[in-house]
C-alpha cells in the first residue's frame, strides 16, 4: 500500500512539472504578462517596450558584422551542431543572440572590459554594488530558457534596466577591466535568486560578523587555590534544569513552526530556472578563493551555496567554455579549472588557460616529440583569436555615478527589514540610506530605524533610533565644532540620561566621554598631562528651581555632594606621593586621598582631611591640628607629624576644590550649549558641497565669476593706463629734442625687440614648468606600474589624488601657454601701433 501511495505521489509531481513546463513554453512564445514572479519582487517592475529603442545613432559595429565576426559565427554554429550531437539531452547553448539592432553577435564579443575613473569601481564590491543599484531588474520572458537577445552594455546603461544576462555582462566587463579573472555564467538557480526575492534573507547590515575562534586556554596549574564547596541543592538544580528543558523544547517547537511557515512553497520549476551570474576565479587581484557574484543584489556567494543549482557554460572576452561535469549536486562538486579540457570543453583553441597534464602524458612526451610539428601546424590552421568587442566604450558620467538608482531611490525588502537608498543631495537632510527593522514578516510593527547621512554640515553620519526604548544614538564624523563623536539619549531635555563621546584629540581638556543623568555626571579623559582619566560627580536634590534667561535650568541650583577623581600612574613621582584617587565630600567637608600602590605592597597610602572652618567667630585663622588629618603610610609605622606640610596640602586641595566646582559648572554649560546647537542644526539642516562640484556649488561659482570679472576689469584698467614704454630707451640718448631720424628708428626697434624677448621668455618659463610637470607625472606613473601589486588602498587613493592635481596643473599651464602664443602677436602689433603714433618719435621720423 505504501509503495502504491508513493508511486501515486510521484505521478502527481510529474504531472505538475509537465504542466509547469507547458506553461513556461507558452510564456516563451508570447510576451510575458504580470505573474507571481513579479509579485514577489520588492520593487514593482514596469513594462518597457524594447522595440522603441533608438538605434539610429549607434555605431556601424552594432548594425553589421566584420569578416572575422562572420567567421566566428560559423565556428559557433559548427560547435553547436557537434555539441547537440554529442549531448542531445542538454539544453541549447547561448552562443550568438541578436543585439538591439537585430544582428547576431557572439556573447564573448558583447563583453567590453572597461576600467572606469572612479576609485570605488577598482574593487569588485564597488562594481557589484553599482550595477545592482544602477539597473532595474527585468525577469526573463521564459524562466526556463535563455533570452533570444542580448543587448550591449551601453544600451543597458542608457535605459538602466535589463535581465540577469544584461546585469552579468555589464558587471563582468567592469571586473575584467579592474583586473579580475571574471566570467559570465549561464546556469540554473532557485526561485528566490532568479526573481530577486530577498524577503527570506537577513539584511547584510544586520548580519553578525563571524566569531574569531579563541586561542587554546592555558592548562590549569596544580597549585591553583581550590574553589569553595558547592552548597546548592542538587535536587533543586535538577528541577530547574527540567523546567529550562521544557521551556527550551516549547520554544524550539514554536521556532520550528515559524520556520515551516516561512519556508517557500515547493517550486514546480526547481532546477529548471535559468539564471546568469558572474564567476570570479582565484589568483588575480589577490583573490584567495573562487566565488560567485549575484548581479541582482551585488552579494558574493560561495560555490557551495545551495541556491546555485548548475552551470551550462561560462565565457569572457577571450573564449567560451561548456561545463562537462555533473551538476546533480549543484555547484558544490564543480572544479573551476578551465584549462582542464575533460571538465570544460572550450570553443576556441587559442585559450589563455593552461591545460592540465596527466602523469601518463608526461611520461610519453618524449615519444611524441616527432609528431608535435605536424600537430602544431594543424593547430595553427584551427587556431582563431576572438575578435575585438563590437560594443562602444562604456562611459558613466559623474552625475550618473552619483545618482545610481533610477530616480535616485531604491527599496529592498529583506527578512523583517526594509532597506531604502537615495542619491546624495536628493533629500534636503542629507539622508542616503535607511534601514527599518520590523518585529514581524508583515512589516507592520517597527522595532528599530537606522539612518545614514552624507554631506551634512553638522558632520552627522549615522542615527539609530530604538522605537521600543526611544533610545537615539547619533554618530558624527570628525570636524564638529565641539568635537562631538557620538550622542546617545532618550530626550533632548537637560539633566536627563545621556552619553556624549568626543574626539579627544580635538579638545584641549582631552575629554573622551561624558555620561550624565539627573543625579550623577561622569567624565572620561585621555592623554592629559596631569594623568586624570575619570571624574565622577554626584548631585543632591535641588532646593529651589530658578530659571535664568538664555538657559532652560539654572546649573548652579544642583548642589554637588561628592567629586571623585582618578589618575593614572605618573612614573616621575614615587608611588606614595602619586595620587591615584581623590574624593571631595562637599557636604561632609572632607577630602580623602588614596595613593598608588608601591611595588610588592598590597595596601596603599592614604590621607583623610577634615576641612572644618577656616576662621573662628572672632575672625582669627584656625591652626592646623593633628585631628584634622588622618594619615596612613604604607610600609612605615610612624605617622607624618609635619603639620605645616599637611596644612599646605590642605590649602592646595581646597583651592583645587573651588576650581573643580567651576569646571563642573563649565561642563554642564557645555552640555546645554551642545543641546542648543543640535536643536538649531536639526531645525536648519545645511549640506556641504565640494569645491570641485561646480554644478552644485553655487557660492563657489559666484566667487569664480566675481574673480574673473575683477581680473577682466584689472586688465582693462591696465590697458587704459598710459605706460611709458620708451622711458628706459630715451635715457640712453639724453636730449630728446635733438634726436635724429636714425635714432628714433633705432629706439623704436630696440623697444619692439625687447618686448618680443620678454614675451618669448615668459612663454619659455611656462613651457619649462609644463615640461617639468609632465616628467614628474610620467615618473610617478612608472613607479605605480612597478609597485602596483604591493600598494594598499590608501596608496592607490594618494596616487589618484596626485595624478588629478598634476593633470589640473598641466591643463592650466597648457592653457596659459596657448593663450600667450595667441596673444603675443596681438600685443606686439598693438605696441608697434602705439610707438608709431607716439609724438616723441613721430615728430623726429619726418626729419632728415
Amino acid at each position: 500500500m505504501e509503495v502504491l501511495k508513493e508511486n501515486k505521489e510521484e505521478e502527481q509531481r510529474e504531472e505538475e512539472e509537465l504542466k509547469a513546463l507547458e506553461v513556461a513554453h507558452d510564456q516563451h512564445d508570447r510576451e510575458r504578462t504580470p505573474s507571481a514572479d513579479q509579485a514577489c519582487a520588492p520593487n514593482v517592475v514596469l513594462e518597457f517596450d524594447w522595440s522603441s529603442v533608438d538605434t539610429s545613432q549607434l555605431p556601424s559595429s552594432y548594425k553589421t558584422n566584420s569578416p572575422k565576426e562572420k567567421k566566428l559565427l560559423r565556428i559557433a554554429d559548427n560547435f553547436l551542431q557537434q555539441y547537440a550531437h554529442l549531448c542531445p539531452d542538454r539544453q541549447p547553448l547561448l552562443l550568438h543572440p541578436i543585439n538591439e539592432c537585430g544582428i547576431e553577435k557572439f556573447v564573448s564579443t558583447t563583453v567590453r572590459p572597461t576600467l572606469l575613473p572612479y576609485t570605488e569601481l577598482y574593487h569588485w564590491e564597488g562594481c557589484a554594488s553599482f550595477v545592482s543599484d544602477y539597473l532595474t531588474m527585468e525577469p526573463l520572458k521564459s524562466p526556463i530558457a535563455p533570452p533570444s537577445s542580448l543587448y550591449s552594455p551601453t544600451t543597458i546603461l542608457k535605459y538602466q534596466r535589463g535581465n540577469c544576462f544584461d546585469f552579468s555582462v555589464l558587471l563582468c566587463s567592469m571586473l575584467i577591466g579592474a583586473g579580475y579573472d571574471a566570467y559570465c555564467v549561464n546556469g540554473y538557480a532557485t526561485h528566490n535568486i532568479c526573481t530577486m526575492d530577498e524577503t527570506l534573507e537577513v539584511c547584510p547590515l544586520l548580519r553578525k560578523p563571524p566569531e574569531v575562534p579563541k586561542k587554546g586556554e592555558k592548562k590549569p596549574s596544580k597549585y591553583k587555590v581550590k574553589p569553595p564547596p558547592d552548597l546548592q541543592s542538587k535536587f533543586e538544580l535538577q528541577q530547574e534544569a527540567k523546567k529550562e528543558a521544557e521551556t527550551a523544547a516549547a520554544r524550539e517547537g514554536v521556532e520550528r513552526k515559524e520556520e515551516e511557515m516561512e519556508k517557500p512553497k515547493r517550486d514546480p520549476l526547481y532546477g529548471l530556472r535559468v539564471h546568469a551570474w558572474v564567476l570570479v576565479l582565484s589568483g588575480k587581484r589577490e583573490v584567495p578563493e573562487t566565488f560567485f557574484i549575484n548581479p541582482f543584489t551585488g552579494n558574493s556567494h560561495s560555490p557551495m551555496d545551495e541556491q546555485f543549482l548548475g552551470i551550462e557554460s561560462v565565457w569572457n572576452h577571450r573564449n567560451y567554455w561548456v561545463n562537462m561535469q555533473d551538476c546533480s549536486n549543484g555547484c558544490k562538486d564543480l572544479i573551476f579549472d578551465l584549462g582542464d579540457s575533460i571538465r570544460w570543453e572550450f570553443m576556441l583553441l587559442g585559450t589563455d588557460k593552461p591545460h592540465l597534464l596527466l602523469p601518463d602524458v608526461e611520461e610519453e612526451e618524449e615519444l611524441l616529440d616527432r609528431d608535435t610539428d605536424n600537430t602544431e601546424k594543424e593547430d595553427e590552421v584551427r587556431r582563431f583569436d576572438m575578435p575585438p568587442s563590437w560594443v562602444a566604450p562604456i562611459q558613466i558620467s559623474p552625475k550618473e555615478f552619483e545618482t545610481r538608482s533610477p530616480q535616485g531611490r531604491k527599496v529592498i525588502l529583506y527578512k523583517e527589514a526594509k532597506l531604502e537608498k537615495w542619491a546624495p543631495y536628493l533629500n534636503r537632510n542629507g539622508l542616503v540610506q535607511r534601514l527599518t527593522v520590523y518585529a514581524d514578516s508583515h512589516y507592520s510593527k517597527v522595532v528599530e530605524v537606522r539612518e545614514w547621512f552624507k554631506n551634512r554640515e553638522d558632520k552627522l553620519e549615522r542615527r539609530e533610533v530604538n522605537r521600543q526604548t526611544q533610545l537615539t544614538t547619533e554618530h558624527f564624523r570628525p570636524g564638529h565644532l565641539l568635537g562631538l563623536k557620538a550622542h546617545i539619549y532618550t530626550s533632548m531635555e537637560p539633566e536627563t540620561e545621556r552619553t556624549m563621546e568626543f574626539y579627544n584629540e580635538a579638545r584641549v581638556d582631552g575629554l573622551q566621554k561624558h555620561v550624565e543623568n539627573a543625579h550623577e555626571m561622569t567624565d572620561y579623559f585621555e592623554g592629559r598631562d596631569d594623568f586624570l582619566y575619570l571624574r565622577h560627580v554626584e548631585f543632591g536634590k535641588r532646593v529651589k528651581k530658578i530659571q535664568i534667561a538664555g538657559t532652560r535650568t539654572d546649573i548652579s541650583s544642583r548642589p554637588i555632594v561628592q567629586i571623585q577623581e582618578c589618575f593614572h600612574r605618573n612614573p616621575q613621582k614615587p608611588a606614595d606621593e602619586d595620587v591615584a584617587e581623590r574624593v571631595f565630600l562637599i557636604t561632609e567637608e572632607r577630602i580623602n586621598l588614596t595613593y598608588h600602590l608601591k611595588d610588592k605592597y598590597i595596601t596603599a597610602s592614604k590621607k583623610n582631611f577634615h576641612k572644618g572652618a577656616e576662621r573662628d567667630r572672632k575672625g582669627n585663622e584656625i591652626i592646623m591640628t593633628p585631628e584634622m588629618c588622618i594619615t596612613y603610610q604604607a610600609g612605615c609605622s610612624e605617622t607624618d607629624t609635619k603639620l605645616l606640610h599637611l596644612y599646605k596640602l590642605l590649602q592646595k586641595l581646597m583651592e583645587e576644590e573651588k576650581q573643580l566646582k567651576h569646571e563642573i559648572w563649565e561642563s554642564a554649560t557645555e552640555v546645554l550649549e551642545i543641546l542648543k546647537m543640535r536643536e538649531d542644526e536639526e531645525a536648519d539642516i545645511k549640506l556641504t558641497v565640494s569645491i570641485y562640484d561646480t554644478e552644485r556649488n553655487e557660492k563657489r561659482r559666484q566667487e569664480y565669476e566675481a574673480m574673473d570679472n575683477l581680473m577682466e576689469d584689472d586688465l582693462l584698467g591696465q590697458g587704459e593706463q598710459e605706460l611709458d614704454y620708451l622711458a628706459p630707451f630715451l635715457l640712453q640718448i639724453g636730449n630728446v629734442e635733438k634726436m635724429s631720424k636714425w635714432q628714433a628708428l633705432r629706439i623704436k626697434e630696440d623697444c619692439l625687440t625687447d618686448f618680443k624677448q620678454r614675451l618669448t621668455h615668459k612663454a619659455n618659463i611656462i613651457h619649462a614648468h609644463l615640461q617639468k610637470e609632465v616628467e614628474e607625472l610620467q615618473k610617478k606613473d612608472r613607479w605605480y606600474q612597478e609597485n602596483q601589486n604591493q600598494l594598499s588602498m590608501e596608496d592607490e587613493a594618494d596616487f589618484l589624488a596626485y595624478c588629478s592635481e598634476t593633470m589640473f596643473r598641466i591643463r592650466v599651464l597648457a592653457l596659459r601657454l596657448k593663450r600667450e602664443k595667441l596673444m603675443a602677436p596681438q600685443k606686439y602689433l598693438a605696441l608697434e601701433e602705439k610707438l608709431r603714433k607716439d609724438p616723441r618719435l613721430s615728430g623726429h621720423l619726418s626729419h632728415p
